[in-house]
């Protein structure tokens, strides 16, 4: 657990680190980790093989704590050093009955707590008592206390501290779609403008060939009136030739 602790800060001291994830790493109890992680918020130790919480340090920011699939029977009492803790997940381990959650009744800020396939879940009234004993409690295992769903959206975002971020980022969404509306309406527009534009030159240019056809067939005639005039004289003379052989 030590060296995967030493992967996971980066160079990074431990004060400046807000998220932790040991997954995985192989340890019966905590090892490495110390008091000095103190703005840590979230925790993970999936399926590291945990028998105890031994050595659990002080995490006075810790908000939400990862422990699934590990084997841990008892100990919760030594979290009671992180009381900001709002998600505690501990399915997949060895609690057998609610006594060996009564630390957790000191939790005034635990709100989702997930104790999934442990022995504990079958005791009679199971749930009802564990509402009871942790009175901040909203949902265990997935489920209000009226056996209503939680809802994911919701519940991730006071897993997160995130609380209105949703309707920003919708907010943020609405604002890029309408961006983006505007921005079709401006190359729609300027389709048309353009569109616009190009039926006004076609028709400047065949408004200037009819022009251009008006005045070759005004040249046209007027060359072929100076041909008549000038075929007049010639005519004439030959008239007056005519009339000389008659005489």
């Amino acid at each position: 657990m030590e060296k995967r602790i030493d992967l996971e800060k980066r160079g990074r001291q431990p004060g400046e680190i807000t998220e932790l994830n040991l997954d995985n790493c192989r340890s019966t109890s905590i090892v490495g980790l110390t008091d000095e992680f103190t703005n840590l918020e979230i925790l993970s130790l999936i399926n590291v093989g945990l028998t105890s919480l031994k050595g659990f340090p002080k995490l006075p920011n810790l908000k939400r704590l990862e422990l699934s699939d590990n084997r841990i029977s008892n100990g919760l009492n030594l979290l009671v050093s992180s009381p900001k803790l709002t998600n505690l997940n501990l399915s997949g381990n060895k609690i057998k009955d609610l006594e060996t959650l009564q630390p957790l009744k000191e939790f005034k800020n635990l709100k989702n707590l997930d104790l999934f396939n442990n022995e504990a879940t079958v005791v009679e009234g199971y749930r009802q008592k564990v509402f009871n004993l942790i009175p901040s409690l909203k949902y265990l295992d997935g489920f209000d206390v009226n056996d209503k769903e939680a809802d994911s959206e919701g519940e991730d975002d006071e897993v997160n501290g995130n609380d209105g971020d949703s309707e920003d980022e919708e907010d943020e969404d609405d604002e890029l779609d309408e961006d983006d509306e505007l921005d079709d309406e401006e190359v729609g527009l300027q389709a048309v403008y353009n569109e616009n534009l190009e039926d006004d030159s076609e028709e400047e240019d065949y408004e200037a060939e009819e022009d251009e056809e008006e005045d070759d067939e005004d040249v046209d005639e007027e060359d072929e009136e100076e041909d008549g005039e000038q075929e007049s004289p010639t005519r004439g003379k030959k008239r007056k030739h005519e009339d000389g052989e008659a005489n």
